[in-house]
């Protein structure tokens, strides 16, 4: 073997040992990196409000807000920023339901007349998509009449796409491939409905915020709704809201009256309920980022309580919660 080689085994040896290290370390802080507590993110502006918010497969978290801006904080950050703002040509009004679609590469978005602005905002209640890429409108769907409040969304594992009507008592559906909304289910016992989510199981699951309940509503193979059936609850609920599938049977909740946000867990007609995160104001949403939840809150108090009208609100934040 040429004595230049041999004189060189050793010092390669040494380098690719170094390599190997540096790149156990590399994996090792990187791993730290992944499994580092996520940040409380602060929505950048005054008097917000926000309503909704859902995050996407790599941790960028999308913020509503009572002016109609959509925040965005991207992965890992403390900070959401405008993003999708109001305009003549997009017709977004007040925001509320904020829900990432992975499938379609969407943000889809409940805009609705604000009559708590200054000044209020009139028009009429929309279903509304963004590109998750470039902000680009992507659909807007007007609410049938009734006079009406868009507050929450869900996806199907077809594609449909189902929103809440809440004063109304109805779900509005949105069938994959056509342009306009028509009414799923109208009933008297949906007036106050709120949140709804589809579970792995494509079961169409529901609150009232009216009336502090979870409920099942069935869908027929033929696309017709069905029996709605009340939840048996482990201990009560106020002013149910976001109500978020994270896997298996297992849901994120946001009880907005009670100022916490819990983990919910449905066996048929059963849902365990533990707290993960109380003292919040009137948390309405939540979300789950890895093994972080995030617990927004809302502060309407601020808006509607006589003895807070006029206050500062002082910042509005998620509020980062180790997942249990």
């Amino acid at each position: 073997m040429n004595r230049f080689i041999t004189a060189m085994i050793p010092a390669a040896l040494a380098v690719a040992a170094l390599s190997l290290s540096s790149a156990a370390q590399a994996r090792t802080h990187a791993g730290k990196a992944a499994n580092a507590p996520l940040p409380d993110i602060v929505m950048d502006g005054t008097n917000l409000y926000p309503e909704s918010m859902s995050s996407a497969a790599d941790g960028t978290v999308y913020i509503g807000s009572m002016k109609g801006i959509l925040f965005r904080a991207r992965p890992g950050s403390g900070k959401a920023t405008p993003w999708i703002k109001p305009t003549a040509a997009n017709g977004i009004l007040t925001l509320l339901g904020v829900l990432v679609d992975a499938h379609t590469h969407s943000v889809w978005l409940c805009s609705d007349p604000g009559a708590l602005r200054t000044p209020p905002v009139t028009g009429t209640a929309s279903l509304m998509s963004f590109d998750l890429r470039t902000g680009r409108q992507t659909g807007h769907y007007p609410f049938p009449a009734p006079a009406s409040i868009c507050n929450d969304i869900s996806v199907a594992p077809n594609g449909d796409v189902y929103a809440s009507d809440t004063p109304n008592g109805r779900i509005l559906r949105l069938a994959k491939g056509e342009k306009s909304l028509t009414v799923f289910a109208e009933d008297a016992r949906l007036k106050g409905i709120d949140g709804l989510v589809f579970g792995g199981n494509g079961v169409l699951y529901l609150n009232n915020v009216s009336r502090n309940q979870l409920l099942i509503i069935d869908i027929h193979s033929d696309g017709t709704a069905g029996a709605i059936t009340q939840l048996v609850l482990s201990q009560p609920v106020a002013g149910p809201d976001g109500f978020r599938f994270i896997g298996d049977n297992r849901f994120l909740l946001a009880e907005g009256n009670a100022g916490r946000v819990d983990l919910v867990t449905i066996h048929g007609v059963n849902a365990d309920i533990k707290v993960l995160r109380e003292g919040l104001q009137s948390p309405p949403a939540v979300t789950l980022v890895g093994n972080t939840v995030y617990a927004l809150e809302g502060k309407i108090g601020y808006l509607i309580r006589p003895e807070l009208k006029g206050k500062d609100p002082g910042p509005f934040k998620a509020y980062a919660v180790p997942m249990p």
